[in-house]
């Protein structure tokens, strides 16, 4: 295994097939296109050239979101979930002005929580914010 990471953002093809590598849905091409090239931040891991993994971020310079963190199911277990999560992370904090305060959060996949917690991350709610909220529109 020769994981590399890049932050170069997939073509479509590829975001779908790392979502359904790992039994999520798809969204509507137009609508994925435009989220993936509005990205703030994309990792993209590959095992020689095949894309493994991927996460991205989405935010304003003060509060950012990971989403799409996708590892395929035979390469979990590796180190490159943790590794994709953290170099999102790094960046954001690298690019940040000196002086500033970012929160950075996620919705994990049920059952995943403790990974982002190894990462770092805390559950909602906890002393500093109230519970996750989520709504989705179907169009």
């Amino acid at each position: 295994m020769d994981i590399t990471y890049s932050e170069t953002i997939p073509d479509l093809d590829t975001y779908f097939e790392l979502r359904k590598s790992v039994e999520w849905n798809n969204f509507c091409p137009e609508q994925a296109e435009k989220a993936i090239n509005s990205s703030a931040y994309f990792v993209l891991a590959k095992d020689e050239e095949r894309p493994v993994a991927m996460a991205r971020a989405v935010g304003d310079g003060m509060y950012y979101t990971i989403v799409d963190v996708v590892v395929r199911p035979e390469y979990q277990g590796n180190k490159i979930g943790s590794t994709v999560i953290n170099r999102l992370v790094e960046r954001i904090q690298k690019d940040a002005p000196k002086g500033a305060r970012i929160s950075v959060q996620l919705l994990a996949a049920k059952g995943k929580e403790e990974f982002y917690v190894k990462q770092g991350f805390k559950v909602c709610p906890h002393e500093y914010c109230g519970p996750a909220l989520r709504k989705v529109i179907y169009t």
